[in-house]
């Protein structure tokens, strides 16, 4: 069976058209049953899904090849779309939050309640769905959205309890507020989500590095196995979309020829590529060791 050259997009698919189906069904649920919470609700999905849609479409040009005018690719256009997303995302949750509050105040029908049911369901489903696939894969862009799908499950639950909570208004009329407060929850949930991805995206941007520990330690594992190799001055990661680019520094032998150093350099690059393919930007600078150095 021939392996899938994308397994990202393949899974980033999954969740477009379930985010799809739950956005519509949200949105005619609430125009049916008269619940501006759950079509707040159903906006926020379909924030998830032009989140996955500019994903798919940033992973794709992000993956173009180097040319002469971009030698280091051009995997920084996966962070310029997510600070597009950002800015649309922030968009939407003030325009929840606004309409929310300037909504009429209605007693949604109790079916509301087997809506915000079954989008939990299936909810919880997809976000355990794409954060296994992201911690199997190792890939940003999956974590990021199977936690997006994580917060959709809670504005479900915050509407799940406006909708149960609002059928009691006739004892407690306090209660008919209860949607207000969901759609202002709802809208302060998808700015935070805004928030989130604008600030990362930001830091990356501004040369944030790479903090992986876990990864970074093995790379280092691996630099100081080489017997050539006296130690590290330098290890700096940095993410160029869906490769990184990696600045090292090490000690070696000062009193090796310089062809021996070149070669022990060539060396060094080759394990490096062959320890992770998404290192494809490699510089190495050798500074000379006159003593042995305790690795």
């Amino acid at each position: 069976m021939q392996k899938d050259k994308n397994p990202v997009s393949r899974v980033m698919l999954v969740s477009v058209a379930t985010n799809i189906f739950l956005a519509i069904m949200k949105i005619i649920s609430g125009i049916i049953f008269s619940s501006s919470a759950i079509i707040a609700d159903g906006i926020h999905s379909f924030s998830d899904l032009m989140t996955d849609f500019f994903a798919i479409m940033g992973g794709y040009f992000a993956r173009k090849p180097a040319d002469s005018e971009h030698p280091y690719g051009h995997g920084n256009i996966e962070y310029l779309t997510s600070l597009f997303i950002s800015f649309v995302i922030l968009i939407v949750g003030g325009s929840v939050i606004y309409n929310g509050i300037m909504s009429e105040t209605k007693v949604s029908n109790a079916l509301v309640i087997a809506v915000s049911l079954i989008t939990i369901t299936i909810k919880l489903l997809l976000s355990s769905f794409i954060l296994r696939k992201g911690k199997e894969y190792n890939n940003s862009i999956l974590l990021a959205s199977g936690h997006e799908s994580r917060g959709d499950v809670i504005s479900s639950l915050v509407v799940l309890v406006s909708s149960i909570l609002i059928q009691f208004s006739s004892y407690l009329p306090i209660l008919k507020y209860t949607e207000k407060v969901a759609c202002v929850i709802v809208g302060v949930f998808i700015l935070i989500v805004g928030y989130r991805i604008l600030s990362d995206n930001v830091s990356i941007l501004l040369g944030r590095q790479e903090d992986n520990d876990h990864f970074i330690e093995k790379l280092r594992n691996l630099i100081l196995s080489n017997r050539e190799v006296e130690g590290i001055k330098e290890l700096v990661l940095f993410r160029r979309g869906p490769v990184s680019t990696l600045n090292l520094t090490v000690f070696m032998d000062g009193d090796i020829s310089l062809r021996a150093s070149h070669e022990a350099c060539d060396k060094l690059e080759q394990q490096i590529h062959d320890f992770s393919r998404y290192l494809k930007y490699i510089h190495v600078h050798i500074e000379p060791c006159d003593k042995k150095i305790d690795k």
